[in-house]
């Protein structure tokens, strides 16, 4: 099953994916791909390929990214041959990606399930960005006003996850996470000899 887990920049949703990864079994991390600098906290492989922007232009050409965009002025992509592998292996795969790829994902033929990761408040995600200490004040000035237009788009998720308190929104994405298999229209074929069974048909 594949988790698309999505929101504005400074949002806490790679601090949560963590916590999943650590907490739950059979589930990996989908590595984007993308052309920005690597941060001093980030391992190339681990957190981001990381690619100039020539290299990523000839994959957008090759079609091998499922979903991609330009976010924040640089390039972000996901692995198309890599969620094909990973689904077709029954393995739980996260992928961390900003909302217009989620978006862009939305409206693939990709069977999904979408986590909106949503900050307490706009000052508390200001705050955030800036004790990052990763990003000039005029980055963090467009970030925010990118995420005045992100956060509208909460309404096309399965889920929304207000990372108030990073504990308790850590366990409400671990809670999802476990529960979607169990939702009906995920279980397919897996139902269809235990209905049987009691000679009850499916209904679709």
């Amino acid at each position: 099953m594949v988790y698309v887990v999505s929101g504005p920049s400074g949002c806490g949703k790679s601090t949560l994916i963590g916590r999943a990864l650590q907490e739950l079994t059979g589930l990996q991390f989908s590595v984007s791909y993308t052309t920005r600098p690597r941060r001093k906290s980030e391992k190339d492989g681990r957190d981001y390929h990381f690619v100039d922007e020539k290299v990523f232009r000839e994959m957008i050409r090759a079609r091998k990214f499922l979903e991609w965009a330009c976010v924040h002025g640089n390039l972000y992509g996901t692995s198309r041959e890599e969620v094909r592998a990973k689904s077709r292996k029954g393995i739980g795969l996260v992928l961390d990606i900003d909302v217009q790829g989620a978006e862009k994902i939305l409206k693939s033929a990709v069977k999904a399930v979408f986590v909106f990761v949503m900050p307490p408040d706009y000052g508390e995600l200001r705050r955030r960005l800036l004790a990052r200490g990763e990003n000039t004040p005029e980055d963090v000035d467009r970030r925010m006003q990118n995420a005045r237009r992100e956060i509208r788009s909460y309404r096309k998720f399965d889920f929304v996850v207000i990372n108030d308190d990073r504990d308790e929104a850590a366990r409400r994405l671990e809670a999802i996470i476990l529960a979607a298999p169990c939702r009906r229209e995920s279980l397919g074929d897996t139902l269809t000899p235990v209905l049987r069974s009691f000679s009850v048909k499916e209904s679709r």
